[in-house]
Parts: C-alpha cells; sequence; structure tokens
C-alpha cells in the first residue's frame, strides 16, 4: 500500500519524533495541513501509519513484543537481539535505554500528539459526515496510543507542551474513553461522508470500533458498567483491521514470525502452565501456532502469517469476554458464565478476506464452564480464555497485573515486570518525569 508509506512521509515532517514535547517542528504548516478536509484525511491517514508499520519501530510491534516477552508468552530465538532479549529478562535488565521501551513510548506519542493536532482542528472540515469521520478516527487512535502506554507504564502525559504532567494510567484511559463517547455521539448524529470514505485507509469499521475501545479501556479503567454496554453494542458480525501489502508491511510478520531470528512462541501452549494451560482440543492453538513448524519455520502464525495480513483492531471474543470479566467482577456470576460460554463453545470458523489472510480466530470448540460457580474460580477461567482468544495481540501483561497473578518477586511469578520505565529521552527533557517504578 504505497499510499500508506507517503502519507507516513507526510506525518514525520509534521512531528518530529526527536522533539522533546511532541510538537510540531515541520516545514508542512497547520495552516496546510490542518484547515481543511483533505489535509486533516491526510494526517488521519498517517495515525495508522506510524501506529502500525515501520517493522520495529512501530507501537503495534512494541507492545506485542514487550507484552509477550515480560510475560513468557513469548521466547527469544537469537540473544543478539539485545533490546527484545532484555524485556524478556525483565526486572533491572530493562533500563530506560531499552529501544523497545523507547519506540513504544516515543511512537505512541507521536500518534496521541498528531490525533490531537487533527481533533483540535476538526471543525476545518466544513461537511459533517466528513467532520464526524475525521473526529472517530483521530480518537480511535488517540486512544489506542495512550492505552498502549496504560498497559506498559504507571502514568503518562496526554497533553503536549513543555514539561508536560504525568497522569495515572486510569486517569489516562478515562480521557481515551471520553473522547471516543465524543465520537460515538458525533457519529450518530452525522453518519460518515461517502467523501471521507473514498480518502481514508480502508478496514477499520469507525462506529463499531470506537464502542470497541470504550469497552476495552473501560475495563482496563475499572468502570464495568460502561464496559458492559460498550462492549454490547459492538456488532459481533463486524471487522476492523488495520491493512498491509507487501510495501507496507505487517510489522510483527516482518520482524519475526516470518522468520527465526528474534522471538516466538514459548511453545504450543502459549507458555502458559498449570490451571491457566489451554485445553485439550482447543482449535484457537492450531490457529495461533505451528504444530508442526520446521526447522526454518517460526512457530507462530495467526494474524501474522504473511507481509500483508490484516491485524484486529479488535476480535468478536474479546468482547464477550470483556462482557464475561465485567459481570464476573459485578460478582453476577450467571451472566459471567453465559458470555464466557459464548467463547468457550463457538465452534465458528476463523474468519478470512480474500487470499484467505484470517481477521478473527476459530471458535474455541470446547465445553462449556463446568467449575466452581465462585467469583475466583470463573474470572481465572475468564483469564485463561483471555490468554488463548487474544495471543500475541499484547494485552497479556496488563491482564496478569489486572487479574492479580504473581509478579517480579513472587513464587511462581508469570510476569518479570509490572511497568517499564519511562524513557530517558523523556526523563531529559521533561522535568517532571516520574520515577521509575521498581519493577
Amino acid at each position: 500500500m504505497k499510499k500508506i508509506l507517503i502519507l507516513l512521509a507526510v506525518l514525520s515532517m509534521m512531528t518530529s519524533s526527536c522533539d522533546k514535547e511532541y510538537l510540531n517542528p515541520s516545514t508542512a504548516s497547520d495552516v496546510q495541513v490542518l484547515t481543511n478536509a483533505d489535509g486533516l484525511i491526510t494526517v488521519c491517514n498517517g495515525l495508522q501509519a506510524r501506529f502500525t508499520t515501520g517493522g520495529a519501530l512501530s507501537p503495534l510491534y512494541n507492545t506485542v513484543a514487550a507484552g509477550g516477552l515480560s510475560t513468557r508468552e513469548l521466547r527469544i530465538i537469537n540473544v543478539g537481539n539485545i533490546e527484545e532479549f532484555n524485556i524478556s529478562l525483565g526486572a533491572g535488565n530493562v533500563t530506560n535505554l531499552n529501544g523497545v521501551v523507547r519506540n513504544l513510548w516515543t511512537q505512541s506519542q507521536l500518534v496521541r500528539a498528531n490525533a490531537d493536532l487533527v481533533l483540535a482542528n476538526a471543525n476545518n472540515a466544513a461537511d459533517p459526515g466528513t467532520r464526524s469521520g475525521i473526529v472517530a478516527y483521530a480518537s480511535i487512535f488517540r486512544a489506542l496510543a495512550i492505552g498502549t502506554l496504560a498497559q506498559s507504564f504507571e502514568q503518562i502525559p496526554i497533553v503536549t507542551q513543555a514539561n508536560a504532567p504525568f497522569v495515572s494510567r486510569v486517569q489516562a484511559l478515562q480521557s481515551a474513553v471520553e473522547q471516543l463517547e465524543t465520537a460515538a455521539a458525533q457519529l450518530n448524529t452525522a453518519p460518515v461522508s461517502a467523501d471521507f470514505n473514498s480518502k481514508i485507509i480502508g478496514g477499520i469499521n469507525l462506529p463499531n470500533t470506537v464502542q470497541a475501545l470504550i469497552a476495552r479501556y473501560s475495563l482496563m479503567s475499572g468502570d464495568y458498567d460502561k464496559a458492559l454496554a460498550a462492549a454490547g453494542r459492538v456488532d459481533l458480525a463486524s471487522r476492523s483491521v488495520f491493512s498491509f501489502d507487501e510495501l507496507a508491511r505487517n510489522p510483527i510478520f516482518e520482524v519475526a514470525f516470518g522468520n527465526r531470528n528474534v522471538f516466538e512462541p514459548t511453545d504450543v501452549n502459549l507458555g502458559l502452565t498449570g490451571a491457566l494451560a489451554p485445553e485439550a482440543g482447543d482449535r484457537r492453538i492450531p490457529f495461533y501456532t505451528r504444530a508442526n513448524a520446521t526447522s526454518t519455520q517460526n512457530l507462530g502464525t495467526g494474524f501474522y502469517s504473511a507481509s500483508a495480513a490484516p491485524v484486529p483492531v479488535y476480535i468478536p471474543g474479546e468482547m464477550l469476554l470483556i462482557r464475561a470479566e465485567a459481570y464476573a467482577r459485578k460478582n453476577d456470576l450467571t451472566n459471567a458464565v453465559l458470555e464466557l460460554n459464548r467463547v468457550r463453545t463457538s465452534t465458528a470458523p476463523a474468519t478470512t478476506i480474500t487470499g484467505g489472510l484470517p481477521t478473527a480466530p476459530p471458535g474455541a470448540g470446547l465445553a462449556p464452564y463446568a467449575g466452581p460457580l465462585t467469583q475466583q474460580a470463573v474470572l481465572l477461567d475468564i483469564l485463561r480464555n483471555r490468554f488463548v482468544e487474544l495471543a500475541f495481540h499484547g494485552f497479556r501483561l496488563e491482564d496478569s497485573r489486572r487479574f492479580n497473578r504473581p509478579g517480579p518477586g513472587a513464587a511462581g511469578s508469570e510476569r518479570n515486570r509490572n511497568f517499564y520505565p519511562y524513557p530517558r529521552t523523556e526523563r531529559e527533557n521533561n522535568s517532571v518525569t516520574p520515577d521509575d517504578p521498581a519493577a
């Protein structure tokens, strides 16, 4: 998709990754780029390009790599990849000079800052339907950037200014949700125009993605009622994907799963043991891993099987598991099990697009939940199903913390860090950067 790469170059002119405050030092002025609908749509396309492409630079790559290597979902193949190797070691081996951490932080902040620029200038799009598309698209990538950071760091800045103040990860997630709610209201008032749809990179269903992200980030911030309602508004037959091709390549395939040089799944059980180990016959395991991989094949597959393989922004099973978890945390165990069983007992085939590339995994094909009807037991099975259903999506570190699994220093530790240190580039340029977390 040559257009993506061209638009990424435009966005790079607008925002320098070396600029300490994520400002706009560009030669392409705001007047030129942000004062009309076409310019705003160009920047919107650049948001997706920066978030998803660029191989090991992209937030998409780094959130999958960091979360997976910190929780033993993934294992290092070649220790010469020192940045990823240190993430896999965890603890003090992950310093504020680590490249995975730095790229995760800096590129996500660039996406967030440029999304805020679009939102601040969205009224320059005269047509209401085009404007609602621009607001929704920018709100989605602002939320993805903030959510990516909130999964990895205790606090983050969510404004662009000198010595930008940090807020808690929960406050950051709430800010993302509030903006998504604004976008949802605007979409209801003015459906997206044909002009916007003809000029934006395809693949993302705006109304459903807005609701899916409200559900995801409300769950992470502890607002279970809002998570339930939003997940229930997502059309489970809809699909939203990041699109790739031979020029703008799927970053996990490009860097890792397309070779045996960087990392791969720990094993066919996704590194899960004991009560969290996948059940026999789970149809999702052969979707995400190659049981009979040759010496030249990476064990990992799923949504990272080809350079042009699309990556889902969300999958239907995530929405069901959000509802199951929210009900369980409200101690409504009957409804929690009903939603959980919609995931466990599904026998739907993997959803594919032209060329057979998947956009959703197959149903698990398991028996209904038969464990104790207690909050602890139901939540444990929900977590086990999240770890399998959402393998290699980058959620495992966040999930491990939220479900209070054994952390660094605890017996049977399932993760080697809780949060990452703030990159040195931020600390050197922002005097209010908090102390690094102990682990």
